[in-house]
Order: C-alpha cells, then sequence, then structure tokens
C-alpha cells in the first residue's frame, strides 16, 4: 500500500510538472513566433510573455527532478515557489473577473499612453487611429488612415476587452487551482518514505 502510495504521488507530481513544462514552452513559442511574424512588434510584450515562460519551464523542471529524485530540500523550494505563485496568480485573476467597466477603461488608456509600438499594433490590427480621439495631422498605422475613414480605437478594443479579462482571469484562477494541487502533492509526497529506500535513513 505504501509503495503504491508513494508511485501514486510521485506519477501525478511528475504529470502535473510535464503539464507546466508543455505550458512554459508553448508560452515561448508563441511569443517568439508572434515577434517573428510582427503581429507583435512591441518587444516589452514580448519579452514579459518570454520571461514568465522560461520562470515557469525552470519552477516546472525543478518540481520534475524533485520527484524524480525524491530530493527533499528541491521540493521543499518547489513548494514554497509553486505558493508564492499561486498566491501572485489568484490574485491577479480574481482582480481580472472583478474590474469594472470605469477601471478597464481607465487600464487600457494608461497602457496606450505607455507604449507606442502597442499603439501601432492595435492601430495596424484593428484599423483605427489614436485611442479616445484622432489626430489628423498626426501618424497612424491603419491602412484606414490613407482614406480618412477611420474610428477611434478605445470603443474597438472596449468591445473584446471584457471577454479577454474573463478569460485571462479564467485560465489563471483554473491554474492557480492545478498549483495548489501540485503544493499538496508535493507536501504529500515530500512526507512519505521512498519503500525502495534505506529504512533507516532519514527522509
Amino acid at each position: 500500500m505504501g509503495c503504491a502510495g508513494f508511485t501514486c504521488s510521485k506519477n501525478s507530481l511528475c504529470a502535473l510538472n510535464i503539464l507546466y513544462v508543455m505550458v512554459s514552452l508553448l508560452m515561448i513559442g508563441i511569443a517568439a513566433w508572434s515577434k517573428c511574424f510582427g503581429l507583435v512588434s512591441s518587444f516589452q510584450v514580448v519579452g514579459g510573455i518570454i520571461g514568465v515562460g522560461v520562470f515557469l519551464f525552470f519552477v516546472a523542471l525543478a518540481g520534475l527532478i524533485g520527484a524524480m529524485k525524491h530530493h527533499q530540500v528541491l521540493l521543499f523550494f518547489y513548494m514554497i515557489i509553486l505558493s508564492l505563485v499561486f498566491v501572485v496568480q489568484f490574485s491577479v485573476s480574481s482582480a481580472c473577473l472583478a474590474i469594472n467597466e470605469e477601471q478597464q477603461n481607465h487600464l487600457l488608456e494608461v497602457g496606450w499612453n505607455n507604449s507606442l509600438t502597442t499603439q501601432r499594433d492595435v492601430e495596424k490590427s484593428l484599423n483605427c487611429c489614436g485611442f479616445s480621439h484622432m489626430d489628423i495631422n498626426g501618424s497612424c498605422a491603419a491602412p484606414c488612415f490613407h482614406y480618412s475613414t477611420c474610428t477611434t480605437c478605445a470603443a474597438k478594443i472596449q468591445e473584446h476587452a471584457g471577454e479577454v479579462l474573463r478569460f485571462v482571469g479564467g485560465i489563471g484562477l483554473f491554474f492557480s487551482f492545478t498549483e495548489i494541487l501540485g503544493v499538496w502533492l508535493t507536501y504529500r509526497y515530500r512526507n512519505q518514505k521512498d519503500p525502495r529506500a534505506n529504512p533507516s535513513a532519514f527522509l
């Protein structure tokens, strides 16, 4: 029974971390693909996504190695890091789901004003100019600008922003609960004795 429980915990923890590795590689791949094909020109956005992906990859790798070797110290630090990630992710996901329309518009405008490259990306993809007003004497990456038929981007962004925030919040909330599962599995697995090890060894 002890051996079966130990193996089950080990396999579950390994499977969870393999899932995290796959998600991290997917994040890095999508960010790099978007940059290469010019879908997103902002280095900060791409760099941020790749940074999160790399961080998740190394955390998952540490958990995978710790699970395979039943490494007490590695599993302890993995459990602490995963707990901190859960707190941050749960808070951000809850904020995404709870944000009202006024706060949403304010955040969108702040994000718009902070990055010229993001402005150009949005104008080009949504075929609009300016956030809440269009400067006729300025420049705009949208094709409609040459024909003077552009509308402002605020309305178009707001059409999709609520859905995107709910989607991101829902996905984040789902993964935050998998992290709690990971912490529980790690704690349980870490305190189990390896049936193949020396019975007199400290585990």
